[in-house]
């Protein structure tokens, strides 16, 4: 891309924003675009062996003085005879009728991933892939624009995405992968997800996706062109179909890549937005092994 260059508009449901590595807390941050019904935060970390609280807000702006409205308030706390989880809302200064969550699903000194999944009436709340809480909204969604990490925590990762577009059923509970897992060994079947989430870097080239059998041949190869931005399938025999979409790998965006196998092809989301499928042989679907990328990416997430 050329100095001055500009972009081609895009729909900010195809935007999302590049996650954040070991942010240091008290942490608070702009979420790109608001919350809307389908997105999802993913926080991943660690609780301190001598923690006595945390708490994650998603805010209605950002001011100190006076304090913003918290349209949701996350607060895990570890100090008393039993941990629990209190969820609120502060409008106007004051704090709403608290909900408390006995059986805690965070212990001291482990690890954890926790979804937050926003809904059109409620946001869910999963830790370690297991649903905990749900909370009805007592502010607009839209509202929300602000991110704040306060408390006794250690912040590996803070993802933005969208909710999985292949998850068929509003009450079936997406499962979260953490970032920084790398697991690229294929054995393919219906149903499963590939997953890549990645930077683009500066001055890229090109990216490409294949997936490969044993013999190392390539009956699916997914290939985005810096050169004429396009996105498309490319064929064992070297032919092209061409993809209708937004093109998003521009220099620092992030991205996610789907890949939903099923019998007789592949259905394709980018940045959680269904753009398709492509037909392949099930004999060679099968026989697929190894997912292999190449190009001029940072990759933060594979897994398959």
């Amino acid at each position: 891309m050329s100095p001055g260059e500009k972009l081609d508009p895009i729909p900010d449901s195809f935007i999302l924003q590049p996650p954040v590595f070991h942010p240091v807390v008290p942490y608070v941050t702009t979420i790109f675009g608001g919350l809307h019904a389908g997105k999802m935060v993913m926080l991943q970390g660690v609780v301190p062996l001598d923690a006595h609280r945390f708490q994650v807000d998603f805010q209605c702006g950002c001011s100190l003085c006076p304090r913003p409205d918290i349209a949701f308030h996350f607060n895990p706390r570890f100090h008393t005879t039993k941990p629990h989880v209190i969820c609120n809302t502060l409008h106007g200064g004051r704090w709403q009728r608290e909900a408390r969550w006995p059986h805690l699903a965070l212990q001291k000194g482990s690890s954890f991933l926790i979804l937050f999944l926003f809904g059109n009436e409620e946001v869910k709340v999963s830790v370690n892939g297991q649903h905990f809480l749900h909370f009805r909204y007592r502010l607009p969604l839209s509202h929300v624009d602000t991110l704040g990490i306060f408390g006794d925590i250690l912040v590996e990762a803070v993802g933005f995405l969208n909710i999985n577009p292949f998850v068929e059923g509003s009450r079936e509970y997406p499962a979260g992968h953490p970032f920084l897992l790398m697991s690229p060994r294929l054995g393919l079947w219906p149903g499963q997800v590939i997953i890549v989430r990645a930077l683009v870097l500066q001055e890229p080239k090109h990216f490409t996706l294949s997936l490969r059998d044993q013999a190392s041949r390539a009956p699916v190869t997914l290939r985005a062109s810096f050169t004429d931005r396009t996105l498309a399938w490319i064929s064992p025999w070297g032919q092209k179909k061409l993809i209708s979409a937004p093109f998003l790998f521009y220099p620092q965006r992030f991205f996610e890549v789907l890949l939903l196998c099923q019998e007789g092809g592949l259905k394709l989301a980018l940045n959680g937005q269904g753009l398709g499928a492509t037909s392949v042989n099930q004999q060679a679907l099968e026989q697929l092994r190894e997912l292999r990328i190449s190009g001029s990416v940072r990759l933060y997430c594979v897994h398959s």
